[in-house]
Protein backbone atom coordinates (compact mmCIF):
# COMPACT_ATOMS: atom_id res chain seq x y z
CA UNK A 1 0.00 0.00 0.00
CA UNK A 2 1.51 3.45 -1.02
CA UNK A 3 2.06 5.78 1.52
CA UNK A 4 -0.34 9.47 0.82
CA UNK A 5 2.12 12.24 1.55
CA UNK A 6 -0.34 14.92 -0.07
CA UNK A 7 -1.39 17.78 2.37
CA UNK A 8 -4.54 19.98 2.68
CA UNK A 9 -4.29 23.10 3.46
CA UNK A 10 -5.79 22.33 6.82
CA UNK A 11 -3.01 20.17 7.36
CA UNK A 12 -0.49 22.40 7.24
CA UNK A 13 1.11 24.77 9.58
CA UNK A 14 0.20 28.13 9.70
CA UNK A 15 3.73 29.80 8.24
CA UNK A 16 3.02 27.11 5.42
CA UNK A 17 -0.37 27.53 4.27
CA UNK A 18 0.77 30.99 2.07
CA UNK A 19 3.82 28.87 0.39
CA UNK A 20 1.45 25.85 -0.85
CA UNK A 21 -1.76 28.52 -1.68
CA UNK A 22 1.01 29.62 -4.03
CA UNK A 23 2.00 26.39 -5.01
CA UNK A 24 -1.20 24.95 -5.53
CA UNK A 25 -3.18 27.68 -7.26
CA UNK A 26 -0.42 30.23 -8.85
CA UNK A 27 1.16 33.57 -7.51
CA UNK A 28 -2.45 35.65 -8.04
CA UNK A 29 -4.14 34.14 -5.68
CA UNK A 30 -2.76 35.22 -3.06
CA UNK A 31 -3.71 38.68 -0.79
CA UNK A 32 -1.13 40.46 0.08
CA UNK A 33 -0.91 39.58 3.38
CA UNK A 34 -0.25 36.26 2.08
CA UNK A 35 2.30 37.43 0.20
CA UNK A 36 3.96 39.71 2.66
CA UNK A 37 3.92 36.45 4.59
CA UNK A 38 5.65 34.11 2.66
CA UNK A 39 8.99 37.12 2.54
CA UNK A 40 8.74 37.42 6.54
CA UNK A 41 8.27 33.62 7.24
CA UNK A 42 6.53 33.82 10.78
CA UNK A 43 5.21 35.83 13.02
CA UNK A 44 6.09 36.76 16.86
CA UNK A 45 3.88 34.52 20.13
CA UNK A 46 0.23 35.90 18.99
CA UNK A 47 0.40 36.06 15.80
CA UNK A 48 0.90 34.19 12.38
CA UNK A 49 2.77 35.52 9.72
CA UNK A 50 -0.45 36.16 7.70
CA UNK A 51 -1.67 38.45 10.21
CA UNK A 52 1.34 40.02 11.54
CA UNK A 53 1.62 40.87 7.69
CA UNK A 54 -2.07 42.32 7.88
CA UNK A 55 -1.61 44.50 10.99
CA UNK A 56 1.00 45.86 9.10
CA UNK A 57 -0.86 46.39 5.91
CA UNK A 58 -3.70 47.69 7.98
CA UNK A 59 -1.41 50.16 9.92
CA UNK A 60 -0.83 51.68 6.33
CA UNK A 61 -4.28 51.57 5.20
CA UNK A 62 -3.59 48.58 2.70
CA UNK A 63 -1.18 50.91 0.91
CA UNK A 64 1.57 49.28 -0.93
CA UNK A 65 2.92 52.79 -2.18
CA UNK A 66 3.13 54.10 1.34
CA UNK A 67 4.41 50.61 1.98
CA UNK A 68 7.29 51.21 -0.38
CA UNK A 69 8.45 54.18 1.13
CA UNK A 70 9.21 52.96 4.25
CA UNK A 71 12.84 52.34 6.13
CA UNK A 72 13.92 49.44 8.40
CA UNK A 73 13.15 51.84 11.75
CA UNK A 74 9.36 51.15 10.68
CA UNK A 75 8.96 47.80 10.04
CA UNK A 76 10.83 47.19 13.01
CA UNK A 77 8.35 48.97 15.49
CA UNK A 78 5.77 45.72 14.87
CA UNK A 79 6.89 42.91 17.34
CA UNK A 80 8.20 39.76 15.24
CA UNK A 81 10.03 42.29 12.56
CA UNK A 82 13.55 42.44 12.93
CA UNK A 83 15.93 44.29 10.96
CA UNK A 84 16.31 40.83 8.65
CA UNK A 85 12.80 41.14 7.94
CA UNK A 86 12.53 44.17 7.12
CA UNK A 87 14.97 44.55 5.18
CA UNK A 88 13.62 41.32 2.87
CA UNK A 89 10.39 43.69 2.76
CA UNK A 90 11.90 46.78 1.71
CA UNK A 91 13.85 44.63 -0.82
CA UNK A 92 10.40 43.11 -2.71
CA UNK A 93 9.27 45.89 -2.88
CA UNK A 94 12.25 48.05 -4.47
CA UNK A 95 12.69 45.11 -6.91
CA UNK A 96 8.61 45.37 -7.59
CA UNK A 97 9.91 49.33 -8.24
CA UNK A 98 12.23 48.42 -10.61
CA UNK A 99 10.06 46.37 -12.74
CA UNK A 100 7.80 49.15 -13.30
CA UNK A 101 10.59 51.79 -14.33
CA UNK A 102 12.01 48.64 -16.82
CA UNK A 103 8.33 48.42 -18.30
CA UNK A 104 7.97 52.20 -18.46
CA UNK A 105 11.68 52.73 -20.49
CA UNK A 106 10.26 50.81 -23.00
CA UNK A 107 8.33 53.53 -23.99
CA UNK A 108 11.61 55.46 -25.74
CA UNK A 109 9.07 57.56 -27.63
CA UNK A 110 7.76 60.54 -25.95
CA UNK A 111 4.40 61.44 -27.25
CA UNK A 112 2.62 62.99 -24.49
CA UNK A 113 2.55 64.03 -21.04
CA UNK A 114 1.18 60.66 -19.90
CA UNK A 115 4.11 59.00 -21.18
CA UNK A 116 6.25 61.61 -19.60
CA UNK A 117 4.56 60.32 -15.74
CA UNK A 118 4.86 56.29 -16.92
CA UNK A 119 8.54 57.04 -17.46
CA UNK A 120 8.83 59.10 -14.39
CA UNK A 121 6.55 57.56 -11.64
CA UNK A 122 8.34 54.76 -10.57
CA UNK A 123 11.78 56.60 -10.22
CA UNK A 124 10.38 59.26 -8.28
CA UNK A 125 6.77 58.29 -6.79
CA UNK A 126 8.48 57.04 -3.35
CA UNK A 127 10.61 59.73 -2.47
CA UNK A 128 10.06 61.83 0.56
CA UNK A 129 11.80 64.91 -1.22
CA UNK A 130 11.94 66.72 -4.19
CA UNK A 131 13.88 65.77 -7.04
CA UNK A 132 14.54 67.70 -10.25
CA UNK A 133 14.95 65.47 -13.31
CA UNK A 134 15.44 66.34 -17.54
CA UNK A 135 14.53 64.37 -19.99
CA UNK A 136 16.79 64.84 -23.18
CA UNK A 137 14.77 63.74 -25.95
CA UNK A 138 16.44 64.04 -30.10
CA UNK A 139 14.54 65.72 -33.03
CA UNK A 140 11.97 62.47 -33.10
CA UNK A 141 11.27 62.88 -29.41
CA UNK A 142 12.83 59.51 -28.49
CA UNK A 143 14.61 59.86 -24.89
CA UNK A 144 17.95 59.84 -25.10
CA UNK A 145 18.68 59.88 -21.46
CA UNK A 146 17.20 60.51 -17.96
CA UNK A 147 19.24 62.88 -15.57
CA UNK A 148 18.86 64.00 -12.19
CA UNK A 149 19.62 67.59 -11.82
CA UNK A 150 19.51 68.07 -7.86
CA UNK A 151 17.86 66.77 -4.40
CA UNK A 152 16.26 68.91 -2.55
CA UNK A 153 13.86 68.99 0.88
CA UNK A 154 10.16 68.02 1.40
CA UNK A 155 9.31 71.87 0.30
CA UNK A 156 11.61 72.40 -3.03
CA UNK A 157 15.35 71.88 -4.62
CA UNK A 158 17.76 74.40 -5.78
CA UNK A 159 18.07 74.04 -10.13
CA UNK A 160 20.66 75.36 -11.75
CA UNK A 161 19.71 76.26 -15.56
CA UNK A 162 23.39 76.62 -16.18
CA UNK A 163 24.06 73.04 -15.35
CA UNK A 164 20.78 71.61 -17.50
CA UNK A 165 21.90 73.46 -20.72
CA UNK A 166 25.47 72.93 -20.71
CA UNK A 167 24.04 68.83 -20.15
CA UNK A 168 21.75 69.11 -22.84
CA UNK A 169 24.57 70.57 -25.16
CA UNK A 170 26.95 67.81 -24.52
CA UNK A 171 24.28 65.04 -25.02
CA UNK A 172 23.18 67.12 -28.46
CA UNK A 173 19.61 67.64 -26.82
CA UNK A 174 16.58 69.03 -29.37
CA UNK A 175 14.42 69.15 -26.91
CA UNK A 176 13.91 68.57 -22.94
CA UNK A 177 11.13 67.67 -20.55
CA UNK A 178 11.36 68.90 -17.09
CA UNK A 179 9.92 66.36 -14.05
CA UNK A 180 9.89 67.20 -10.33
CA UNK A 181 7.47 65.84 -7.72
CA UNK A 182 6.06 67.33 -4.79
CA UNK A 183 5.79 64.66 -2.12
CA UNK A 184 2.80 66.42 -0.98
CA UNK A 185 0.89 65.09 -3.71
CA UNK A 186 -0.32 68.58 -4.10
CA UNK A 187 0.01 69.09 -7.90
CA UNK A 188 -0.11 72.98 -8.26
CA UNK A 189 2.92 74.22 -9.60
CA UNK A 190 4.91 76.98 -7.57
CA UNK A 191 6.09 80.39 -8.86
CA UNK A 192 9.67 79.29 -8.19
CA UNK A 193 7.77 76.29 -10.61
CA UNK A 194 6.61 78.76 -13.16
CA UNK A 195 9.82 81.13 -12.79
CA UNK A 196 12.18 78.22 -13.24
CA UNK A 197 10.19 76.64 -16.36
CA UNK A 198 9.97 80.46 -18.44
CA UNK A 199 14.01 81.18 -17.30
CA UNK A 200 15.10 77.84 -19.00
CA UNK A 201 12.68 78.34 -22.17
CA UNK A 202 13.77 81.31 -22.74
CA UNK A 203 17.63 80.03 -22.45
CA UNK A 204 17.06 76.91 -24.04
CA UNK A 205 15.45 78.80 -27.09
CA UNK A 206 18.85 80.61 -27.53
CA UNK A 207 20.43 77.40 -28.26
CA UNK A 208 17.60 75.88 -30.80
CA UNK A 209 16.73 73.68 -28.36
CA UNK A 210 12.76 73.38 -27.42
CA UNK A 211 11.25 73.06 -23.88
CA UNK A 212 8.20 70.57 -24.51
CA UNK A 213 7.01 70.14 -20.86
CA UNK A 214 7.55 70.61 -17.31
CA UNK A 215 5.43 67.51 -15.31
CA UNK A 216 5.20 67.58 -11.58
CA UNK A 217 4.45 64.40 -10.05
CA UNK A 218 2.07 63.34 -6.83
CA UNK A 219 0.36 60.64 -5.66
CA UNK A 220 -0.70 58.31 -8.80
CA UNK A 221 -1.05 61.75 -10.51
CA UNK A 222 0.84 64.54 -11.92
CA UNK A 223 0.23 68.30 -13.27
CA UNK A 224 1.95 69.23 -17.16
CA UNK A 225 2.59 72.39 -18.01
CA UNK A 226 2.00 72.11 -21.49
CA UNK A 227 -1.41 70.67 -21.33
CA UNK A 228 -2.61 73.54 -19.47
CA UNK A 229 -1.38 75.84 -21.24
CA UNK A 230 1.45 77.39 -18.59
CA UNK A 231 4.44 76.60 -21.57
Amino acid sequence: MEENTGFTLKQLAEEDRPREKLLLKGRQSLTNAELIAILIGSGNTKETAVELAQRILVHYRNNLDLLGRLGIDDFVKFPGIGPAKAITIIAALELGRRRNLAEAEQKVQIKSSRDIFDVMYPLICDLPNEEFWVLHLNKANRLIEKEKISVGGIAGTVVDLKIILKSALQKLASALILVHNHPSGNLAPSDADLSITKKLKEAAHILEIAVLDHVIIGDKNYFSFADNGNI
